[in-house]
């Protein structure tokens, strides 16, 4: 495979930006090698500088449900761009994207915008200290709720795969404030509670871990939790920026039947444009500023271009059927791969929870950061390189989820199989 001009962009790169990349896992530094420069993506697939073309299994890490260029995002962008980008002033696209979510997710009671999944959780994290009077935060270890200094304790995700523990530059008083416990981990949570429940704000968790690899929850785990919050006045936040109307139209919140107080969104809601939301109960949202004094601002915050994008990506996921078809289609991509590692002996588990997904080379399914971490990773990066080269693009990091879109037809799911298997025999 040519990847001459990827070679030679990713040296500029290198000598303008840190690490030759603007987010760590582009990097390739799990897998190993040097990472691909595109230039355009068309329904399943993306197209590299040099001409190479691949079946994305990256969507833009999860955004992209309906497909890179799905026509009525790309005419709805267009359409909004004809009456100018921003405003930094109130505008109906905000309004009607934000009515779309509280449909499809009755706990969002109200909503504020925001450009990003990131600004979401440290908004949703403000408020919850501001409503408990309380300082202490709980997060899940390999739970990544975005670059915030106060949230990047066993992150997950970019700092797994470059083997950070945590960041240099947070300082230790602000990292004392976050408390961390075991994915999936009920009793440990329970101990945890006992003895810190009163000092708590808020406990914030990926209700599907989606930054160790896909990792569901056990059956009662989220509600569990849920209770523990009731117990001692602390507010469950759901970050659903990863899983907000991807595992379903209502998110992991509808699949596993939960009311959190506060959720935190991104990614699909913004049809792969930047964009970002937090909500929940209205009597906590009634306290961000202007409507109380819990401050939070964006000049950027429901730009036209990303409501725009993201009301058309909405409106497309309540057809009927939508999710069925998605999920059963994911199921039968993982369920062949399976099949094709159990044929060669091959130590392979796949974690997948609707159409987002992680392969594990190991004997048992990992439930928790620990368990996922003895996963080979040297070996997943072989299969990587291997599936590369058969024109499959899956995520560059063991510890990531891989998504399907709606774009891709049952002859590219054949596709991706057969391609899987014959990387399986090579690795």
């Amino acid at each position: 495979m040519d990847l001459r001009q990827s070679k030679e962009l990713y040296e500029r790169a290198c000598a303008m930006l840190p690490g030759g990349v603007n987010s760590p896992v582009r990097a390739f530094r799990g897998v190993g090698g040097t990472p691909i420069f595109f230039r355009e993506g068309s329904g399943p697939f993306l197209t590299d500088v040099d001409g190479n073309r691949f079946i994305d299994l990256v969507g833009s890490w999860g955004p992209l449900i309906l497909g890179h260029a799905h026509p009525a995002v790309v005419e709805a962008i267009e359409r909004a761009a004809r009456s100018g980008a921003s405003y930094g002033a109130p505008h109906a696209g905000e309004l009607e994207l934000a009515e779309l979510m509280r449909a499809a997710v009755p706990s969002l009671e109200r909503v504020r915008m925001v450009s990003s999944g990131s600004e979401a959780t440290t908004a949703a994290i403000r408020l919850a200290r501001a409503a408990t009077g309380r300082d202490l935060i709980l997060k899940f270890d390999g739970c990544y709720h975005g670059a915030v200094d106060s949230l990047l304790v066993k992150a997950g995700s970019g700092v797994e795969t470059l083997g950070l523990p945590d960041s240099p530059g947070v300082p230790g008083a602000l990292a004392a404030l976050t408390l961390t416990a075991p994915f999936n981990d009920l009793d440990y949570a329970r101990d945890l509670f006992a003895r810190k429940g009163d000092a708590l704000a808020a406990l914030i968790i990926e209700p599907v871990v989606g930054n160790m690899g896909v990792l569901p929850p056990k059956p009662g785990f989220l509600q569990g939790l849920r209770e523990l919050c009731d117990r001692c006045g602390a507010l469950f936040i759901c970050d659903e920026v990863m899983t907000g109307f991807r595992v379903a139209r209502g998110g992991a919140q509808e699949r596993f039947g939960l009311r959190p107080d506060l959720s935190t969104f991104g990614k699909i809601i913004g049809g792969g444009l930047p964009v970002g939301a937090f909500g929940g109960r209205a009597d906590l949202m009634s306290l961000i500023a202007p409507a109380g004094p819990v401050y939070q601002a964006g000049t950027l915050s429901g730009n036209p271009l990303a409501t725009a994008a993201g009301i058309a990506t909405l409106r497309e996921l309540s057809h009927p059927g939508f999710y069925e078809h998605l999920e059963s289609a994911t199921a039968r991509l993982t369920e062949a791969i399976a099949r094709h590692a159990e044929r060669l002996g091959i130590a392979l588990c796949i974690n997948r929870v609707g159409s987002m997904f992680t392969l594990f080379f190991c004997a048992s399914a990992p439930h928790d950061a620990a368990s996922a971490r003895q996963a080979d990773a040297k070996r997943f990066g072989r299969f990587f390189h291997e599936l590369l080269a058969e024109g499959v693009y899956l995520p560059p990091s063991q510890f990531e989820a891989a998504f399907l879109s709606a774009a891709h037809r049952d002859e590219t799911i054949d596709a991706i199989a057969s391609a899987a298997a014959r990387a399986l025999e090579r690795i």
